[in-house]
């Protein structure tokens, strides 16, 4: 089995959509990162209990700021509407993921989210393979 590229997911906030995203990707053998552009204190509750409900625990990470030694360390930059804050790095797979940001949703649309994006791993995973 081939090793699954290391994978840094980045949203604005580092606090929903990235860290949920890092969780799935470790869930499928990979490491990863996650980080923000502009990080929050804490996880979003909401997605704190969105991911319990699947078995996987963010509650005790904490959002990180972007920097470039994350985008050095990464083979394949997955970006979740930070736009232009990422820094580019020649030689790296980026992604652009349009994914509805889960910050003060309520938990039904939260679920929805962590389930795109538990759907669009499992197919990045099947493609790195």
């Amino acid at each position: 089995m081939n090793r699954l590229p290391r994978a840094l997911f980045v949203c604005v906030h580092n606090a929903g959509r990235s860290q949920m995203a890092q969780a799935f990707w470790e869930r499928q053998g990979g490491e990863a990162r996650s980080a923000g552009s502009e990080p929050a204190e804490h996880v979003h509750p909401n997605v704190v209990a969105a991911m319990r409900e699947v078995g996987i625990d963010v509650g005790g990470r904490t959002p990180h700021l972007l920097d470039r030694e994350d985008a050095e360390w990464s083979e394949v930059v997955v970006t979740m509407g930070c736009g232009d804050a990422c820094p580019y790095i020649p030689g790296r797979r980026y992604l652009d993921w349009e994914l509805d940001d889960p910050a003060g949703k309520g938990l039904e649309e939260v679920r929805r989210v962590r389930d795109e994006i538990a759907r669009r791993i499992q197919q990045l995973a099947a493609e790195s393979a």
